[in-house]
């Protein structure tokens, strides 16, 4: 494996190879790496995503005096994103490891600590587990457009002296499948053997399927008006779009295929040209969906965060999503649990004009300044 070809990124911006990280070879970007002694920033991509997608972000953090680190994360890419297969053992994805991961990347680059963890959708989570679990590492974190689902409020309680209640089971997947038409959760999607080989071989093309999926979840989809959900049920649910709750007999390829953008619109996509989009078609091309889908499934070590129920994120936090964003709604009462009982040093919540859920792409200046205020007004915490 060799780093990413400086042709396809910007001025400033290099790609290498970081060996023996957790037990894997890391690929990262990096900006702001040509001056010594600067605080670092870490920067965690989503799904379907890479490094790459910091590109837009990471030379005004840098300008800023940063340097600005950012991971493919464990499977994705050019770090370990080669044959993974659907029946490989899920423990190395699972967040623990992947906490690992980031901290052995930020040893091995030579820091003890980071200004910031900053996470966008599958990232986001992930970040707010780093500040949870090692705040003396990740002394803020910045989450975006996904709402953290982690965290255990608490164990099982008391339950040596009196009637256990029995958990109820969630009945929402069979409630979607029942509605007219039937449907099903995208998560719950992700994690089928079918769904990679649907995306990476799609019919039309994983050039285009990248193009539709973008485009679908970002504000250019008219579409994307999105608002606060009631409850945890399919009928709300049935309201999300349908990259979210798709049709039942269709897969992702399919789901999104309708909405392709024609080539005007093409043309007209500042935040995401073709020669950018390349990169992720390219890259995915060779390693297709499998790593990235890994991070949706039920991983055995999951258990293991209950070690950490009750804790709360302790360090400066912020949340920043786009407007036209369903993924800051999709789960209702996720983002408010968040600002209230998860948070202890809660800075705020921006939703960005003029964007979707690529907020750092479709927005990056917007997203700069919010996070270089961020950075420099928690300097010294």
């Amino acid at each position: 494996m060799t780093p990413l070809s400086a042709d396809v990124l910007p001025a400033g911006i290099r790609s290498r190879l970081i060996r023996d990280v957790n037990g894997i070879t890391m690929h990262i970007l990096e900006a702001g790496h040509e001056t010594p002694g600067r605080e670092a920033v870490l920067m965690l991509h989503g799904f379907p995503e890479l490094a790459y997608s910091w590109r837009k972000v990471m030379l005004p953090l840098a300008a800023a005096g940063y340097h600005v680190i950012a991971p493919d994360a464990r499977g994705y890419g050019r770090s370990c994103g080669t044959d993974v297969k659907y029946e490989d053992d899920l423990r190395p994805f699972g967040t623990l490891n992947k906490i690992h991961d980031f901290l052995a990347l930020v040893s091995a680059l030579g820091y003890r600590s980071v200004a910031a963890v900053i996470g966008h959708d599958q990232g986001s989570p992930l970040a707010g587990w780093c500040a949870m679990t090692r705040p003396d590492v990740f002394r803020s974190v910045v989450m975006m457009s996904s709402p953290l689902r982690g965290g255990v409020d608490s164990l099982p309680f008391n339950t040596a002296n009196g009637a256990v209640v029995p958990a109820q089971p969630n009945r929402i997947h069979d409630d979607l499948a029942r509605l007219t038409p039937p449907r099903k959760y995208y998560m719950k999607y992700y994690t089928t053997a079918p769904a990679n080989e649907n995306m990476w071989h799609a019919k039309q093309g994983l050039h285009n399927f990248l193009r539709a999926y973008y485009h679908m979840k970002s504000a250019d989809w008219v579409a994307n008006q999105p608002f606060p959900l009631k409850a945890l049920t399919a009928s709300e649910w049935e309201k999300l779009p349908r990259y979210y709750v798709m049709d039942l007999d269709l897969g992702m390829a399919e789901s999104v295929a309708p909405e392709m953008p024609t080539e005007q619109q093409i043309s007209a996509c500042k935040w995401l040209a073709e020669r950018e989009l390349q990169v992720y078609s390219e890259e995915y091309g060779r390693t297709g969906f499998q790593g990235g889908l890994q991070g949706y499934r039920s991983n055995p070590d999951e258990r293991d965060l209950e070690i950490f129920a009750g804790r709360t994120i302790d360090v400066p936090s912020m949340f920043i999503g786009g407007k036209h964003d369903w993924g800051v709604y999709q789960t209702p009462g996720l983002l408010e649990r968040v600002e209230g009982r998860l948070t202890t040093q809660y800075q705020g919540t921006v939703l960005v004009d003029g964007a979707g859920h690529w907020v750092q792409q479709e927005q990056p200046e917007a997203v700069s300044d919010l996070l270089i205020d961020f950075l420099k007004r928690n300097r010294s915490a």
